[in-house]
């Protein structure tokens, strides 16, 4: 069932982008302390199990080379200083690495859920975490619920297992008794270690439940409502009537740059009243004509104004005009069916511009031809 928000409206939609971004800047993350503790403990397990033995000969021949002090040592302050660091350097020696992978372990198992998530307002000072009335409604509260059974479920479990494990390795924990230093102490580390991944293997089954119920709990805490969508929608892009505007903008934008390419137009092909589009055609660069701007009624009348002004050929071809106008796109190429009769058209520009210049007869005005729907 969907969660609701204080104004009593269904959270069912799923969180925005920034609804997501402005979660995690807030320290709001999916995380799993059940995760989190199976890792570290299952590694350290397995640390004690692959180093334990080191560890523990290190350790070992340390204390033995600490407490061989002569009578010299112990009334010579200097020496005994000098056996506290040789200490205090063996111990480091030998759990090192295993301090080393545990951290490694504690700072990267976060990657797995969540990722890394460093935020400043999930430091800041709330009041409702030190409201009594708030903190009783989250330990008796359904999630403090759920944490209880989980919290007895994983007891019993690692109970159950740790009791087992230890019941079937009585024999070899009481033979420990009965050998030497050194070899109880390695062996000693070795069922340590082997009990520890044991039991902590069994973690393993509650993180794989717990992952996807924290996956799943962070996604519904992070539903919105219909009207939170719309509102982020508004902040984001801005009120319909500011999107009108820079709509509108955008299109006077477009239009200014349309006109200032019309100059250098061929030709424009008109209505001769409501629709106008001027074309170019450069024969070494373009495989065929291009739209340099069209338009219709005033659009139209301002194409036509500035190609008089500039002294372009304005040629009048009402169904080449509106044929163009509806299939073809600004700064493209013009559609193929319609080659032959923008062809006709150029053709017919070009020569009378050279007539022009040497003073001759111009050439005859063509009728455009347009091809029926089954030829196009």
């Amino acid at each position: 069932m969907a969660e609701e928000s204080q104004n009593g409206q269904e959270k069912t939609e799923q969180p925005t982008p920034k609804k997501l971004r402005d979660a995690k800047r807030k320290g709001q993350v999916p995380r799993s302390k059940e995760l989190n503790s199976m890792t570290v403990t299952v590694f350290g397990a397995l640390g004690l199990l692959f180093m334990g033995t080191h560890m523990i000969g290190e350790i070992s021949a340390s204390m033995t080379r600490g407490f061989a002090l002569t009578r010299e040592d112990v009334f010579t302050r200097a020496a005994l200083f000098e056996k506290f660091q040789l200490a205090v350097g063996d111990a480091l020696g030998a759990i090192g690495p295993f301090l080393a992978l545990m951290t490694v372990v504690a700072i990267f198992t976060p990657l797995a859920i969540g990722g890394w998530s460093f935020s400043l307002e999930a430091l800041a000072f709330k009041g409702d975490r030190i409201n009594p009335i708030t903190g009783l409604k989250r330990i008796f509260g359904a999630r403090g619920l759920m944490e209880l059974v989980k919290s007895m479920a994983k007891f019993l479990l690692v109970s159950a297992v740790a009791v087992g494990f230890l019941w079937s390795k009585a024999d070899d924990f009481l033979g420990l008794g009965a050998q030497s230093l050194t070899l109880a102490l390695i062996n000693g580390a070795w069922l340590l270690g082997l009990s520890f991944l044991v039991v902590a293997s069994t973690l393993i089954v509650i993180a794989a439940i717990d992952v996807p119920f924290q996956l799943w709990d962070h996604a519904q805490k992070l539903k919105m409502t219909l009207q939170e969508v719309r509102d982020e929608l508004k902040d984001t892009e801005g009120k319909p009537e500011v999107r009108s505007k820079v709509r509108q903008l955008q299109q006077e934008m477009a239009q200014r740059r349309m006109m200032e390419a019309v100059p250098e137009a061929d030709v424009v092909i008109t209505n001769p009243t409501h629709y106008a589009v001027a074309l170019k055609y450069d024969r070494d660069r373009m495989a065929a004509p291009i739209v340099l701007a069209m338009g219709r009624d005033l659009i139209a009348l301002k194409i036509r104004e500035i190609a008089a002004f500039h002294d372009i050929e304005i040629f009048e071809a009402p169904p080449l005009a509106r044929a163009l106008y509806a299939s073809s796109k600004l700064d493209q190429e013009i559609p193929a069916h319609l080659y032959f009769a923008v062809a006709q058209v150029l053709a017919f520009v070009f020569q009378l511009r050279i007539a022009r210049e040497q003073g001759s007869e111009p050439p005859a005005r063509p009728d455009p031809y347009l091809p029926t729907d089954e030829e196009a």
